[in-house]
């Protein structure tokens, strides 16, 4: 097995060669949220590299120069790790920001700030199967051994960020609030052009009919791929064994089916309906 180490706050498994004790404490209680800030928030493998994909066009107003000249780390740092914590700080105003955080680590300073969040989800049954392949070669993550192993271990939290199911249910009392914005996957691919005029909307951005297809052209999965400054070829070996795998594999929905057998689908409904028990929200998986 891999020599990848976690450290535990607040019961969330965090990998180590990213994240310190520090930068989870600084990014929830000294981090100071911007009201023009944008965040993407997203649990792992859920669409997080393509809605800052997505959110950096439409910033540029459809022009691609930027998505594809500066890497996506320095685009839209992750607020959690000690290098996107010194990108963001260093990052002039308006600032595009990521996140894997569950809600209760989030800046205690955005609840008293104007600032924006977007919030995509994804079927778990397809972020459990990203997972599984993405673990496989990325070094930061424990490789879990089997999918029926991934499954045992993801169903139970014991996977970076922790459950899919606590993060969902820490982010949904934030729905109702006007600078929140929930979106899915499954939506992005079902019409990803309407998506894109909503997140527009959202944001108070007024783009061309022109400019939306040029976001919509160059977010598309194979532009992505294409992409060196996306598409995580720059991460270098220390972080990703690129030989067993690529960020960009499939980018479509519904491939936990041709992965998961009938008991093991079957298993993760019994957690989901658990787990998912109250909410009030309906996703286009449930």
């Amino acid at each position: 097995m891999s020599s990848v180490a976690y450290f535990t706050h607040k019961g969330i498994p965090f990998p180590m060669q990213v994240h310190t004790e520090e930068s989870i404490n600084y990014v929830e209680n000294e981090f100071q949220v911007q009201d023009d800030d944008i965040f993407s928030i997203t649990y792992p493998k859920s669409g997080s590299h393509w809605m800052s994909e997505i959110l950096g066009l439409i910033q540029k107003n459809g022009d691609p120069t930027w998505v594809r000249s500066v890497s996506m780390f320095t685009r839209t740092p992750w607020i959690e790790t000690a290098m996107g914590q010194e990108t963001a700080l260093k990052y002039p105003p308006p600032r595009l920001l990521s996140s894997h955080l569950q809600f209760q680590l989030f800046p205690k300073s955005f609840l008293h700030s104007k600032a924006k969040v977007i919030y995509t989800s994804r079927n778990p049954k397809d972020v459990l199967v990203s997972h599984y392949y993405f673990s496989k070669a990325v070094k930061l993550w424990k490789d879990l051994g089997t999918l029926e192993e991934t499954l045992k271990e993801f169903l139970s939290g014991n996977v970076p960020y922790g459950s899919w199911f606590d993060h969902v249910k820490s982010w949904i009392p934030m729905k109702d609030r006007d600078n929140a914005f929930f979106i899915t996957y499954e939506e992005l691919q079902q019409d990803l052009r309407g998506s894109v005029e909503r997140i527009c909307h959202f944001l108070g951005k007024e783009l061309s009919s022109q400019q939306i297809d040029s976001v919509v052209e160059n977010a598309s999965f194979q532009k992505m791929k294409d992409n060196k400054m996306s598409n995580f070829t720059l991460a270098g070996d220390l972080i990703m064994d690129h030989k067993k795998g690529k960020l960009m594999r499939k980018g479509i929905s519904g491939d936990w089916k041709n992965h998961l057998t009938v008991a093991q689908s079957e298993l993760f409904d019994r957690v989901y309906r658990e787990n998912m028990r109250g909410v009030n929200m309906t996703f286009p998986w449930d």
